[in-house]
């Protein structure tokens, strides 16, 4: 089976945290910092997610505040 590369893998948890409603809108995701050592990577891979789920328009990245869940979530019909 192909290893799922770290940034994907990355990428569906947060995904799956926010479509189960444990990250709502307007919620802050935890540090570079902290998701690094949560997932046990280095800050590139966890960048690397956190732009796949911004283009998706699921987060909103706010310069010196942190990254956010957006607050107009794309309907899962």
């Amino acid at each position: 089976m192909p290893r799922i590369p770290d940034r994907q893998r990355i990428a569906q948890d947060i995904r799956d945290k926010i479509s189960s409603g444990e990250y709502g809108p307007g919620f802050k995701l935890p540090s570079l910092r902290e998701m690094s050592a949560q997932y046990g990577v280095s800050a590139e891979p966890v960048r690397s997610a956190l732009l796949i789920l911004q283009a998706e328009g699921l987060v909103e990245g706010h310069q010196g505040k942190g990254v956010y869940v957006s607050g107009n979530l794309p309907s899962a019909d």
